[in-house]
């Protein structure tokens, strides 16, 4: 943690520890495991790092000793290693060295803040470490106690008490932050988040509103990419108070954040369920599949763009997208049973920090094929995901069918692969998201046969019964289903 914000204070752009922590889960890697180097290469390649910074630290007797070296990832070279040792109680001088070393004598963009007692940053560090909220915020308002202008321990107290409803005991947690600090930009976007939770609009909007220059709202150019949160969050104060166009459309201010960063599913999920609670259904349909495009096992995407291709007309594919919306999230089931047919409220997605998304953006890898027909492209990768799949390189496996996904939302055989990949895993539940949308999208006894496993492996015997069942209307003559459900009977 110390070396990413080092690093950063210098321009490098390095990763942060949550930013690492998303990674590494969607990834499915442990956070806290050593990890080889290839590993290590093999994850800077997949999030598109420059370069991987590997290193160690020893403590012997009263003396730390950090030794780091970089990777670069376009050569594949390792770069000299650096090191630095000094008594423990200057670590936090060790690792700006260590940085300032690693960012080729680069200096700090602005003053260093005053680093905190050893016993505030500890507190900080079980904070974040800790399970439950209850430990999380003690040990935090420990830290806070000892040291009050320990801003990063007051964003994490703000996130802590955010997950819990608490808004008020948030905005108090980062109201504190002094506009001269490093973080009061973050400590702002969170003061307007709580702000906007209270239902005080007014004071969210003009909160928000101060971390974005107007000349930035005055042109047709996208705006920077840090600003997309801003701008999201300002068109979702505006979609919750029905704020006159006069004050700036809610509409208007998500088209800016989908500007700021094109791949941001959550900015295009906002925009399509604007246009939709604005009843402009052909732009809706628009946003809403590009979100489904994004993330294709998105229940809410699935079921708005049903409701806006219904309104349109197209009641077939209406019913398609509602089924599998229903088949995704039980939430929708209740619905369809009880007959409701008007938008959901309060499905906006607020974003709670300035940093850019850590997803792993396959679409990126493809940017430069964008010229060459989709279908012939997301077959390439869909038969290169199955290949690896064959050689048990799931991870590679996985990236290619979720470039051939991207191309293809609705392309069966990839989710059929990637519940397999899941299973083999030992991921039961993301088995079975997936294999219920290649089921949806193509009705095969394969794909109920493996979902049957799934279920197995979950100890539901009942369901796995009830796909095996299935997959022998389909497929009379399937062995593996006959042979699985005489196994369960």
């Amino acid at each position: 943690m110390l070396l990413a914000e080092e690093l950063n204070a210098r321009g490098l752009s390095a990763i942060t520890r949550d930013e690492r922590v998303r990674a590494f889960e969607q990834l499915h890697l442990p956070v806290a495991a050593s990890l080889s180097h290839a590993t290590v290469i093999k994850v800077g390649q997949l999030v598109g790092a420059s370069e991987v910074i590997a290193g160690s630290f020893r403590l012997k007797g009263d003396e730390l000793t950090v030794e780091a070296h970089g990777i670069r990832m376009d050569v594949g070279r390792l770069q000299p290693q650096v090191s630095e040792h000094a008594p423990l109680k200057d670590f936090f001088a060790i690792y700006q060295r260590i940085a300032q070393r690693l960012a080729m004598g680069a200096a700090r963009l602005g003053p260093a803040p005053t680093p905190p007692p050893p016993g505030a940053f500890e507190s900080y560090i079980k904070g974040l470490l800790a399970e439950s909220a209850a430990t999380q915020a003690t040990f935090l308002e420990a830290a806070l106690a000892e040291f009050p202008a320990f801003d990063q321990a007051r964003l994490a107290l703000w996130d802590v008490r955010y997950e819990q409803s608490d808004h008020a005991a948030a905005l108090a947690a980062v109201k504190p932050v002094a506009a001269t600090s490093p973080f009061a930009a973050r400590a702002q976007l969170r003061a307007g988040i709580s702000q906007l939770e209270s239902k005080d609009f007014a004071t969210a909007a003009a909160t928000l509103t101060r971390l974005v220059d107007p000349k930035v709202l005055q042109t047709t150019t996208p705006p920077p990419a840090h600003l997309g949160p801003v701008l999201n969050n300002l068109g979702i104060v505006q979609l919750r108070r029905g704020a006159s166009a006069d004050a700036g459309s809610a509409t208007y201010f998500l088209t800016r954040a989908t500007d700021a960063d094109p791949e941001a599913a959550d900015y295009q999920f906002n925009l399509g369920y604007a246009y939709l609670l604005d009843r402009n259904y052909k732009a809706s349909l628009y946003w809403l599949r590009e979100a489904v495009r994004r993330e294709v096992t998105d229940a809410d995407a699935h079921y708005l763009l049903a409701l806006a291709l219904q309104a349109e007309g197209s009641g077939v594919e209406a019913a398609r997208e509602k089924d599998l919306a229903r088949q995704l999230s039980s939430r929708y089931e209740e619905a369809e049973r009880t007959g409701r047919q008007d938008v959901p409220a309060g499905l906006e997605r607020l974003r709670t920090d300035l940093e850019l998304s850590p997803t792993v953006r396959t679409t990126q890898a493809i940017s430069n094929s964008a010229q060459r027909g989709q279908l012939e492209l997301a077959t390439f990768h869909l038969d290169r995901g199955r290949q690896l799949f064959e050689q048990e390189q799931d991870r590679e496996a996985l990236l290619e069918l979720k470039r051939a996904i991207y191309l293809s939302p609705y392309e069966a055989a990839a989710h059929l692969l990637i519940g397999r990949i899941h299973l083999r895993a030992g991921r039961a539940a993301d088995a079975v998201e997936a294999l219920k949308i290649s089921i949806w999208s193509e009705d095969s006894a394969p794909a109920h046969v493996v979902l049957a496993r799934a279920y197995l492996s979950m100890k539901s015997s009942a369901a796995a019964r009830n796909e095996l069942q299935k997959a022998l209307e389909i497929d009379p003559a399937s062995s593996e289903a006959r042979q699985l459900l005489d196994t369960i009977k």
